[in-house]
């Protein structure tokens, strides 16, 4: 690949869906859920070889020392980390990724991706890259994952012409589809997952910006340009900040600019999302038991258990989840996986009072 690329490591997510294992202090791209690496390790850790240069790293002022600690660990020491006093949504990030590509190889290309996925397959991701890097000069590719089965989870892409070997023009972007409609996007072979990675040359970026979102645009470029900034450390402004309206890069750009383009891959890709998705992915005994840590499992089957603390005993149970972490324990069905974000709001709530 002729191309250099700058891995921009989006790490804002909540992980509210994975509480009270993610929490807002260490939410869960700074876990190790499905390998031995956490998932923002694992993230870098796939972005190697010459091609790449140093990765940046976009987070919250409050995980600045455990994304620097959790790098370090693994040799990925970030060329920058950009903090930001809140969180404004990827528009916001894409702008910071390009601001911060610019200043440090305007001839790079940028390569966004979000700290809490899962990539099983990161020969054929780099492959997806590779395919992509000639387009990205000229458009702002994203990676559609083809469709294993119909997910109502998910938004969808929806490709267009093809525009070369394996890269298409985008026809429009779907959000979440009820089953029926999930089903007909799969069966008719044009609709991808929508996994909000993305790769482009920071010009590109900044100049659809400035068509489509200008108040983003500008307002992170004052936080941007107004930054303290202590080494490799770049706090935003906050009062500039404060003005960047909180808007998707999708809402933003993508579903407006006609310099789009996505490349359907797999990549054995998952967003873990839920307890459930944790359990799919995970290592299994003959029972199909997830387990991580201490746990006594006796007749019990298709179960997940994740425990830092004392010893979990389960008798008689099948298809629950038990996680037991110091800031709290849940048990619930795992068929109940995305009504946990219900519970985690109500902590936060009683912790509030």
């Amino acid at each position: 690949m002729a191309n250099k690329i700058i891995p921009v490591i989006m790490s804002g997510g909540s992980g509210t869906r994975l509480w009270p294992l993610s929490i807002p202090t260490a939410p869960k791209q700074f876990h190790a859920l499905a390998t031995p690496n956490t998932m923002i390790q694992e993230t870098a850790l796939r972005l190697v070889g010459n091609d790449y240069l140093a990765p940046v790293a976009i987070c919250g002022t409050g995980h600045c020392n455990l994304v620097n600690e959790q790098l370090a660990a693994i040799n990925k020491t970030p060329r920058l980390v950009i903090l930001e006093p809140f969180g404004r949504n990827t528009a916001a990030v894409a702008a910071m990724a390009a601001l911060s590509g610019r200043e440090i190889d305007p001839e790079a290309l940028v390569l966004l991706v979000p700290a809490d996925h899962v990539i099983t397959k990161p020969d054929a991701f780099h492959a997806a890259v590779v395919t992509a890097s000639e387009t990205a000069r000229t458009r702002i590719v994203t990676f559609g994952i083809k469709a294993a089965h119909p997910e109502t989870g998910f938004g969808y892409i929806e490709r267009g012409e093809p525009l070369s070997d394996g890269i298409f023009a985008i026809k429009k972007f779907w959000e979440k589809p009820n089953l029926e409609t999930a089903q007909r996007y799969v069966q008719g072979g044009q609709h991808d997952w929508n996994a909000g990675i993305f790769l482009f040359s920071p010009q590109v970026m900044l100049e659809e910006l400035s068509l489509y979102a200008p108040e983003v645009l500008a307002a992170c470029k004052d936080a941007y340009d107004k930054a303290g900034r202590d080494g490799a450390i770049i706090h935003l402004d906050e009062e500039a900040f404060g003005q960047v309206p909180s808007i998707s890069i999708d809402y933003a750009v993508m579903e407006n600019t006609s310099r789009s383009a996505v490349v359907p891959c797999d990549i054995g890709w998952a967003d873990v999302g839920g307890f459930a998705e944790l359990w799919r992915l995970g290592e299994k005994d003959a029972h199909a038991n997830h387990v991580t840590g201490e746990a006594i499992l006796i007749d019990a089957e298709n179960c997940l258990v994740h425990n830092s603390g004392p010893v979990v005993s389960i008798i008689g149970l099948s298809d629950i989840m038990v996680i037991s972490t110091p800031s709290g324990i849940l048990v619930a069905p795992i068929a109940r996986a995305q009504d946990v974000k219900l519970a985690a709001e109500a902590a936060k709530q009683r912790k509030g009072r």
